[in-house]
């Protein structure tokens, strides 16, 4: 290998011959892009249909630790960027990455992030085709830093966007809730936390194209990231100008980050998530859609959690186990910081 440094050096990113090493050797010998121009060249038979609309997307990872139980960087990188895409009814294609690295990060660590988006690039069946590399001084970051853009193509006739919300349409989630934020609390061992949580990172690309077949008339989803289900279920109400209800024996929490947030005085409902997400269709598709979803890997463990209503609009209240309801709010802050 070219490469012979353990660690990332100030020389990496000077644009010399150390820095030639470190792209060729690390990155693009595993993201093997086409050709090493400054630009990436985009085709795909998807664009020349008629009707057919590119969607974009960018996001920052910032998250501490950068390698957690069910992840890293790296997967939560792609998998951030995939869903960005999926939820908005696109077939995810191209990704960027870009990468500010910190002085003294171990090449070894390197590798095993660019491994990860491979691998995660290749199940989601994007390529990453462009990217870029910086590297500061030993403060000037923490650790590694990744930015990812991602472009992909939404078929004619799709309309997935929140305001198409009615009265009446049943809200699904894919999976358990709040596993993500709950995994790097733990792994973070500032609560000397004993819980053996792994992140739901996944990518839902997949998910979504199998749902969109089965119940065509879905209205709308989004993955529900900072700020959890609570987040985007008042972001959804508000745009669409509908109340939302969900019942809170229908909600998905493992019994490990339930009781984690017993103890922490958290809510899982606002913890993030990294894999799941929350999607809108009609009564009648309801059950179409819930068994294309548990076809699939990343939604076996489907259910509906409640409907859109008429009434307040932008309201989301949560109806308890004995009868009883209250405002599920949007969080003015965040839980936990650098959950992604």
């Amino acid at each position: 290998m070219a490469l012979k440094d353990e660690r990332v050096t100030l020389a990496h990113g000077g644009g010399g011959r150390a820095m030639r090493d470190l792209i060729e050797d690390v990155f693009t010998s595993v993201f093997r892009p086409d050709g090493m121009e400054d630009q990436a060249r985009l085709q795909a038979a998807a664009l020349a249909e008629p009707g057919a609309r590119l969607a974009f997307t960018t996001d920052s990872f910032v998250v501490d630790p950068v390698e957690f139980p069910g992840g890293d960087i790296g997967t939560l990188a792609v998998c951030g960027t995939v869903n960005d895409l999926a939820v908005g009814g696109a077939k995810p294609l191209w990704i960027s990455a870009a990468f500010i690295i910190e002085e003294g990060v171990e090449v070894a660590l390197l590798r095993r992030i660019v491994a990860s988006m491979a691998a995660e690039a290749d199940k989601a069946g994007v390529k990453i085709v462009t990217g870029d590399t910086k590297v500061v001084e030993r403060g000037g970051a923490d650790g590694v830093f990744v930015t990812t853009s991602g472009v992909g193509v939404i078929p004619p006739g799709r309309d997935l966007r929140a305001m198409n919300i009615r009265p009446g349409d049943v809200a699904i989630v894919n999976g358990v809730l709040g596993d993500h934020g709950a995994a790097i609390l733990a792994a973070r061992g500032e609560m000397a936390l004993s819980a053996e949580i792994a992140s739901d990172c996944q990518g839902l690309g997949h998910l979504m194209e199998a749902v969109l077949v089965t119940a065509p008339g879905a209205r709308a989803a989004r993955d529900a990231t900072r700020g959890g289900v609570a987040a985007v279920l008042n972001e959804m109400a508000e745009a669409a100008g509908v109340a939302i209800e969900i019942e809170e024996d229908a909600l998905p929490i493992r019994a490990e980050v339930r009781g984690m947030c017993e103890i922490l005085g958290l809510d899982p409902l606002y913890l993030a998530n990294e894999g799941t997400l929350v999607l809108f269709v009609p009564e009648a598709q309801a059950e179409a859609a819930l068994q294309a979803m548990r076809g699939t890997e990343a939604g076996r463990g489907a259910v509906a959690i409640g409907r859109a209503v008429a009434g307040a609009p932008g309201r989301v209240s949560l109806r308890s186990a004995f009868g009883g309801s209250r405002i599920v709010d949007m969080l003015v802050g965040e839980q936990l910081p650098r959950i992604c």
